[in-house]
């Protein structure tokens, strides 16, 4: 019962980390290696109000979610749309996007180093709270109950609103989507900048129990792009079972086998699912 409380509590903090890459990717067709770094500035920000103002976490994401859609918007706008318009191909835009955000996670890196180069976290509803037996601390629970809140109403948006049938379809075909009159550069710095906002979220709910500082976003955007292959790209059921199933394999192995295992069982999976599903557990196979 231990690994699976705690694994499925790992594996909701998995889910705040890949929802934003699984938008941009699957919806902007950006593999944005930023994402990490956008995940801890949100972090950043969070723990600055709650030291010098003490703003709640959860007050805060709401503050945090508006700058951050401009932000994301503007560089899609300004940066990665010359890059869209040049591509001749999906494989030259991919590479183009990733050599592009892999620059900018170095500058974002170097912008948060120059504000706040140390570790820091705080303390916010670390209280601990028995369920079936198993003690864990408050403020993982609450992040749990966003990252399901968040997955659902983006999985209802992106399935019973007009907007999210129009991201569904950029992401399925631009270039039947632009056939029926869908704007296929506004969808698509749409989802780059929701992608963003829900990682700079995730970034300020993660701080509430993990001790940060700025170079470790690396391993946000790994994790992110294992479950996002893992899942299928674009596909938000995907990303949640994915997110989950890592949490709680990592967990087993942490428990029954060595802690120090939990990345190599990680990728072990990811090349299982690479060699005998690669278009993602719920995706399907092309004609």
């Amino acid at each position: 019962m231990d690994i699976l409380i705690s694994g499925l509590l790992l594996g909701g903090t998995y889910v705040l980390i890949a929802m934003g890459l699984n938008l941009q990717y699957g919806v902007a067709r950006i593999m944005n290696l930023a994402n990490g770094e956008m995940i801890v500035l949100g972090a950043l920000a969070s723990f600055w109000l709650f030291i010098t103002a003490t703003v709640s976490p959860l007050l805060t994401i709401f503050l945090i979610a508006p700058v951050a859609f401009a932000g994301n918007w503007l560089v899609y706008r300004l940066l990665l749309i010359p890059l869209v318009r040049r591509a001749g191909h999906q494989g030259q835009l991919e590479v183009d996007s990733i050599l592009a955000t892999f620059g900018m996670s170095f500058v974002l890196v170097g912008i948060m180093v120059s504000l706040h180069g140390e570790y820091f976290t705080y303390s916010f509803l670390a209280s601990p709270l028995s369920i079936l037996g198993t003690t864990v601390a408050l403020n993982r629970l609450v992040a749990f109950g966003f990252a399901v809140a968040i997955g659902l109403l983006l999985y209802l948006w992106l399935n019973h609103s007009r907007a999210g049938m129009a991201v569904r379809a950029v992401s399925v075909d631009p270039q039947s989507a632009r056939l029926v009159g869908i704007n296929v550069e506004r969808i698509s710095a749409l989802a780059f900048a929701l992608g963003g906002t829900v990682s700079a979220v995730a970034g300020a709910l993660i701080s509430t129990f993990i001790t940060l500082d700025a170079s470790v976003g690396v391993i946000f955007t790994m994790k992110a792009l294992i479950i996002v292959i893992m899942g299928g790209v674009g596909d938000v059921r995907g990303a949640i079972v994915a997110a989950l199933i890592l949490g709680m394999v990592e967990t087993a192995v942490a428990t029954l086998i060595d802690p120090g295992l939990t990345l190599a069982a990680a990728y072990l999976i990811f090349l299982l699912i690479l060699l005998f599903k690669p278009q993602g557990l719920f995706g399907r196979a092309p004609a």
